[in-house]
């Protein structure tokens, strides 16, 4: 467990299947998460099943909890991990709107971050984030990331092709 002021973070649990399955199956969360059809219950069984091994699987989450009273927040994704080139994607899901704006995310990502370059050795972490997303963009330079590049018309929606930007965080 990696343990902050707020909020710890945790590995899976088979008991995390229903409460990822609602977080995955929330078409609003869609949109960042490259999502087009929902997910079934199963498939997130098996995966949280089977979510233990990082170097396996490339991919690792832990659900974000409040210290006070052990609430699931939401949930923090490693992904893409390349133990070569040291480096891992990150997604971040604060999963109720009035949970957000509270420094759980933050917390988090800084977690992880620590656990990134100080137990797995990496180099750099990267996000990618809508360029229309301006509360990731702020939490993710308040975090250490830097904007890298900007994929232009990435992204296709009902309101058309969104540009998607690229931050790295690299260790110190």
């Amino acid at each position: 467990m990696l343990k902050g002021e707020q909020i710890y973070l945790r590995t899976l649990e088979p008991a995390d299947a229903d409460i990822i399955w609602k977080w995955e199956n929330n078409s609003d969360n869609w949109r960042v998460s490259n999502t087009l059809v929902p997910f079934s219950r199963k498939l997130i069984e098996d995966y949280v099943n089977s979510a233990q091994d990082i170097y396996s699987i490339k991919q690792l989450r832990f659900i974000i909890c409040l210290v006070e009273n052990d609430k699931e927040m939401g949930a923090i994704d490693l992904f893409d991990f390349d133990p070569y080139h040291q480096k891992v994607g990150l997604g971040i899901l604060i999963a109720e709107l009035e949970d957000r704006r509270n420094g759980y995310a933050k917390e988090a990502v800084l977690l992880i971050k620590e656990y990134c370059f100080n137990h797995l050795n990496l180099h750099q972490v990267y996000c990618n984030i809508l360029s229309k997303n301006k509360a990731s963009i702020d939490l993710f330079e308040k975090s250490g990331f830097t904007i890298c590049g900007t994929k232009k018309d990435w992204i296709k929606n009902k309101e058309g092709w969104l540009d998607e930007l690229m931050l790295q965080s690299f260790s110190v």
